[in-house]
């Protein structure tokens, strides 16, 4: 049985066509020149007779040289993942299968109810202690659908999962210069380059990774959480071809936005068209009034800014430099009306979390570039030793600090990123960027999940607390002030009096109360469906929180709001782990150094310490009545 397909061709050659192969064999079957007839400008067109099969290659031949399909389906090579690919290398696969969504739903989870977990697909899974069956892969990914449940995440964000050549030689599609035969490149493992955007990337597959990519994505859905693909367009890509894209895979692979990197890219136009208009777009700049005109909010808050500046202020801040108060006043409140916004105090490039706790300066000579590649503004600080210590007290301070991180980082407003591994300590040994190391220094060591186990609970109750508190994660920028007439401001920030920030350059100390009576407001102006997940939540939810900060190398007082009459400020917990010894001067807080302490009011947070002294109290009553 026959069966036309339809291939189209830029070229600035009229000796072009196509070559078909067999797909068992990798031999060529007939050779198929473009028609001068269908020429179109430099594109060129046809349409070939070939038998039903489903085991045909093909290449582009431009003069005498070979290429794959830039806007393929579906690539296969001979050659192994890290090994040199020139385009002669690359076959783009002729196979076309229907895929059964089974019902499948984008979930379109609200930014305020959103926690992002960045992830690269290999490294997710492709070291030894993942314990997974297809390590490296998107179904491997698949396989450790309850872990991220069971840390909270909705929002799955890839680096690029799109074809690219990841160690190519030679001229190439994705911007390559040099000749046919050339040493090859160093390897391009993250793949921010241009590449071959309609496939999903063979090697993140076991067979088929047309069928695996949308079977991860699927079954994401079916556990509630979104895909959001970061999508790389360098200034070669021509910026009107940059939707049909995402709409492609919008359209195919069902995902649920886009994080666009690239500069001057057309935010503005891929925000208006409609096809993308419930697919969250990520971009570090947008004009919301050319997007939704003057003051008009969107039903459903699609676009969100992705900059750094949440993570250089934030870590200045863990580190103790002078002049940070303001602007963490700012960063921790910051929420735009129309547009969401996503806080990250690490990610793929730059330190780890751990490393950023662990190392002054980069230490990125196994790239081979004599560690001048990396950014050199880390903000980072050691607390005491560069790299690997066995010291206790600074393994200590650097598990505060990063459970300090973890704080500023959940009880900010605006939605929370981090990068895999980041939960339980993740270390790429002072590497600050590792685009080309495919081996244990980005491959996620999971055992760090059972070394660092106090870190990965301590993030899950937080997780927690977040998700059961709605005031910590609102739908709008608090107004920091009394607009229900309760006799409190909805956020408010505190010094050592209560309601005086101190934003001295010296300061270093801040306190931040959060007030939960604003919640039933919030729920009312909201849908029905995030109403009852929300209220659902907030049946636990403590009607005042005071989240107590101190960034110095010293113990600080900050002042406590007064509370209704009948209330009690009562100690959560503190990242020092001193949490023993209950200030009963209801005024007043005193935070340890280099710590961070919750106080609540409310029974919603269970109080470790009135459970302990209740303990005490009960053995001290049972030793007594021993006695007489």
């Amino acid at each position: 049985m026959d069966k036309t397909r339809s291939f189209a061709c830029i070229s600035e050659t009229e000796d072009c066509g196509v070559i078909i192969y067999d797909k068992r064999t990798r031999r060529e079957i007939s050779r198929f020149p473009f028609p001068k007839e269908k020429r179109i400008g430099k594109k060129y067109r046809m349409t070939i007779p070939l038998d039903d099969r489903k085991d045909y290659l093909y290449q582009f031949w431009q003069g005498k040289c070979l290429m794959p399909d830039p806007r393929g389906r579906q690539f296969w090579s001979p050659k192994k993942y890290g090994e040199g690919k020139g385009n002669e290398d690359i076959f783009t696969v002729l196979e076309e299968k229907e895929y059964d969504w089974k019902n499948s739903v984008n979930p379109k989870i609200p930014y305020e109810r959103c926690f992002v977990y960045c992830i690269h697909a290999r490294g997710f899974t492709k070291h030894a202690s993942s314990g997974v069956k297809m390590r490296g892969t998107f179904l491997g990914v698949t396989e450790k659908l309850d872990y991220l449940k069971k840390i909270g995440v909705t929002t799955l964000e890839f680096q690029p999962i799109y074809e690219f050549n990841e160690k190519p030689k030679g001229d190439d599609l994705t911007g390559h210069s040099g000749t046919i035969g050339a040493e090859p490149r160093k390897l391009n493992y993250w793949g921010y380059e241009k590449g071959f955007y309609y496939a999903p990337k063979a090697d993140y597959a076991w067979k088929n990774p047309v069928f695996e990519c949308k079977e991860m994505i699927r079954l994401l859905h079916e556990a509630g959480m979104e895909a959001v693909l970061q999508f790389y367009f360098p200034a070669e890509v021509n910026s009107m071809d940059i939707p049909e894209v995402l709409r492609f895979w919008t359209e195919e692979y069902h995902v649920d936005g886009f994080h666009l990197i690239g500069e001057n890219l057309p935010a503005d136009l891929i925000a208006k068209d409609p096809e993308l208009s419930e697919s969250k777009i990520w971009y570090y700049q947008f004009n919301p009034e050319s997007v939704y005109g003057k003051r008009e909010i969107p039903a459903y808050k699609n676009l969100a800014l992705v900059r750094d500046d949440f993570m250089y202020e934030g870590r200045r801040f863990l580190k103790g430099d002078e002049n940070v108060v303001p602007s963490m006043m700012r960063q921790l409140r910051e929420l735009p009306a129309s547009v969401g916004r996503i806080n990250y105090l690490s990610t793929y490039w730059g330190f780890t979390l751990m490393d950023a706790v662990s190392y002054d300066f980069k230490h990125n000579e196994q790239n081979g570039e004599e560690n001048r590649d990396g950014t050199d503004y880390n903000c980072s600080w050691n607390c005491g030793e560069e790299g690997v210590s066995r010291k206790k007290k600074i393994l200590s301070l650097r598990l505060k600090q990063i459970k300090n991180a973890y704080c500023l980082l959940l009880f900010a407003q605006a939605t929370p990123r981090i990068f895999m591994g980041d939960e339980f300590g993740n270390s790429q040994k002072g590497n600050n960027n590792p685009y080309c190391q495919d081996n244990e220094i980005t491959w996620l060591n999971w055992t760090n999940a059972e070394k660092n186990a106090e870190l990965l609970n301590f993030f899950i109750e937080l997780q927690a607390l977040r998700r059961n508190n709605p005031v910590l994660r609102p739908g709008k920028e608090a107004q920091m002030m009394d607009s229900i007439s309760c006799g409190y401001p909805d956020l408010s920030f505190h010094g050592e009096t209560a309601w005086r920030p101190q934003m001295e350059n010296y300061s270093r100390q801040l306190g931040v109360a959060y007030c939960g009576l604003y919640r039933e407001k919030d729920l009312g102006i909201r849908g029905r469906a995030e109403k009852q997940e929300d209220g659902a939540a907030g049946a636990c939810a403590e009607e005042f929180l005071y989240l107590g900060i101190n960034m110095h190398w010293e113990p600080h007082n900050l002042g406590l709001p007064r509370l209704p009459k009948g209330k009690r400020w009562e100690l959560v917990w503190s990242t020092n782990g001193e949490a023993d010894e209950m200030d009963q001067v209801q005024d007043h807080a005193v935070i340890p150094p280099k710590s961070i302490s919750l106080y609540a009011c409310k029974k919603g947070i269970e109080s470790k310490l009135g459970k302990e002294a209740e303990n005490k109290a009960a053995e001290s009553q049972i030793k007594k009545d021993g006695i007489d």
